[in-house]
């Protein structure tokens, strides 16, 4: 005898009777396929509204894509003479940058650290601060310092050190809340204070991951540091604007393929030795 097949209406909108094996009878919850289904045209929609989103636009211009991609591909190779500054100042910015960052972040991860900190108010204000500082993109606060310290470079370098300091303050008190903590409370039980013993107990612990999360960050930041110019903050942001305003993708070509082997070079050697450092 062949089953009755369950329309498919019935099946998302109709609870199912499941008999259990001890005889009972549940009713299986209601889909919640529909309601999402919903929600989520409601949202596309929407966002086509107010982005005002025009497909016959991009169909009509898509061939412009490829036209300057085209050119773009045909770096213009007696300009690089001119690209070499503006990517030096990029990787000293963002090393600069990086590290100052990286050694501001320490203290406040350790005062940040509720295994380490049993302060709840600085504990708390720290993180909120921690907080604060990630929530602020990097561009934003190159603008904001081209305005304080003026043109150049210099923005841009205080631009990351703000950045990475929030981001690695948040994934280094993340580390070292999950260390053993064992030879720091021997230590301070022998008469060393906090720091005598995070320092003795808990550093050995926590620096491979600590040196980790410092390559990473130059990594990301060598990526921010070439837009950084947009705003006047030095870089090879500059040349990219410069270059996209004159029409000059072939320029521009040679601007990005220059960034692209800066960041695959740093990209290797920061991913060999983080492979030591794990």
């Amino acid at each position: 005898m062949n089953k009755k097949k369950t329309p498919l209406f019935d099946r998302i909108f109709k609870p199912e009777h499941i008999v259990l094996p001890n005889g009972h009878c549940v009713d299986r919850p209601k889909s919640r396929v529909p309601l999402i289904c919903c929600i989520l045209l409601v949202v596309v929609i929407c966002a086509i509204y107010l982005t005002e989103f025009n497909l016959l636009t991009v169909i009509q211009r898509f061939d412009q894509f490829f036209v300057i991609l085209g050119k773009i591909f045909k770096p213009d190779l007696e300009y690089f003479d001119k690209v070499i500054d503006p990517l030096l100042d990029t990787v000293k910015m963002s090393f600069l940058g990086s590290s100052v960052g990286c050694l501001l972040a320490l203290p406040f991860a350790i005062i940040a650290s509720s295994n380490i900190n049993k302060n709840k108010p600085t504990l708390m204000a720290v993180r909120l601060l921690l907080g604060v500082i990630r929530t602020i993109p990097t561009l934003i606060l190159a603008s904001a310092f081209s305005l304080i310290f003026g043109l150049g470079t210099f923005a841009g370098t205080a631009a990351i050190v703000i950045f990475t300091f929030g981001v690695v303050g948040k994934m280094l008190f993340e580390s070292i809340e999950t260390i053993d903590l064992g030879p720091f409370e021997a230590l301070e039980s022998m008469g060393c204070n906090k720091f005598e013993a995070f320092w003795s107990a808990c550093m050995p612990q926590i620096l491979p991951t600590y040196l980790s999360h410092c390559l990473y960050c130059f990594e990301m930041n060598v990526r921010a540091a070439s837009i950084l110019g947009y705003v006047g903050a030095g870089g090879l942001g500059i040349l990219i604007n410069e270059r996209v305003g004159w029409r000059d993708y072939n320029g521009l070509g040679m601007v990005l393929l220059s960034l692209f082997v800066l960041v695959l070079v740093i990209d290797q050697i920061s991913t060999h030795f983080r492979r030591k450092l794990s």
